[in-house]
């Protein structure tokens, strides 16, 4: 996962999913960055956000992203500008 933030101006964190948790009302999402700081990063979702999600999701262009067998098993290319 490639994270870029406007407080970090250009720079390009490199993550990792650790873990989704509930607690209480929310979905509790552990991402670890590695590169090029350690950080633990921590976000929360509630259901009205994981509705959204799936609501911007349900267009062509993800559904075909995401059944792309080919996609499963290549390293991907970089985004370039994101």
């Amino acid at each position: 996962m490639l994270m870029r933030s406007t407080g970090l101006g250009k720079t390009e964190l490199v993550a990792e999913i650790n873990d989704c948790v509930a607690q209480g009302d929310h979905l509790i999402l552990l991402v670890n960055t590695t590169d090029p700081v350690r950080w633990k990063v921590r976000c929360t979702m509630t259901l009205k956000d994981l509705r959204r999600l799936i609501v911007i999701c349900m267009k062509i262009s993800i559904f075909t992203f995401i059944l792309n067998p080919f996609r499963w098993f290549k390293e991907p290319e970089h985004p370039g500008d994101y």
